[in-house]
């Protein structure tokens, strides 16, 4: 069984998935398919690469971290979820031409 602690991360990470991949679709131009749930894993992926990123800038280490739910958070996830959305878009046009 989940902890009441775990549930209220894992709802936490859905919550900053959607609001960061969202706002990465609404900024990076063209059209992104994938629907409510590719916004929202997006979103989470990108969260973790803006947060292994500032880690990374802060401290000189590379290790695999997150934000939390914050405005200094979902402006990292949303970075994390530009770079995310941008190679998404790579993989997708390659495969597809």
């Amino acid at each position: 069984m989940l902890s009441k602690l775990t549930t209220m991360n894992i709802l936490a990470w859905i919550v900053l998935g959607l609001i960061a991949g969202a706002i990465a679709k609404a900024i990076y131009p063209g059209h992104q398919g994938g629907g409510i749930l590719g916004t929202i894993l997006l979103g989470i992926i990108g969260a973790f690469v803006g947060g292994s990123l500032g880690v990374f800038f802060t401290t000189g280490t590379l290790s695999l971290a997150a934000p939390g739910l914050s405005i200094t958070g979902i402006i990292v996830a949303v970075l994390g979820a530009i770079v995310a959305v941008f190679l998404w878009n790579l993989l997708t046009r390659r495969s597809a031409a």
